[in-house]
């Protein structure tokens, strides 16, 4: 859950992306961004769709999936798509700026690390006509207690 001083620069992020784009500054967007910004981990659509019905503000998907759209346009949010998960989804601040998945293949568990020495390493890498804005990636293993797990199966 982000605090208050990030909930306000989101907010504020996204009323400057609907003025600038001549669009519509709705209730349901800023409710959907409100639900967004409680969210701890990555989110699916079916798990965004939950949480909102549960507090009686009812949306369609169709909403929720065009909504998710224009944030990650905004670049309010980041959406991922870890193997054949559905699209996973989170608020483009603090650790989400830039750090690497670690994907267990087996169960789909996902862990977020921070790197400071390969942050440091593709921050000094420059790109011929392309200038980075943050980095994100995805490393695809199995996880220890998935290891753990298969140890105790084949001992059987």
């Amino acid at each position: 859950m982000l605090d208050e001083k990030s909930l306000i620069a989101l907010r504020a992020a996204l009323t400057e992306y609907l003025r600038v784009k001549k669009l519509r500054k709705t209730p349901e967007r800023f409710a959907i961004l409100d639900k967004v910004a409680e969210m701890n981990r990555h989110f699916d659509i079916d798990t965004l769709y939950a949480a909102i019905d549960a507090d009686g503000f009812h949306v369609s998907r169709a909403t929720l999936y065009n909504t998710m759209d224009l944030f990650c346009d905004c670049g309010i949010v980041r959406r991922h798509q870890f193997g054949t998960q559905p699209a996973q989804y989170e608020v483009a601040t603090g650790i989400s700026s830039n750090h690497l998945h670690l994907i267990c293949r087996q169960c789909g568990k996902i862990k977020e690390v921070k790197d400071p020495e390969l942050v440091q390493f593709i921050n000094t890498r420059h790109y011929s006509a392309f200038q980075n804005s943050y980095f994100s990636l995805y490393v695809y293993g199995t996880c220890n207690a998935c290891v753990r797990r298969n140890k105790r199966a084949k001992k059987k």
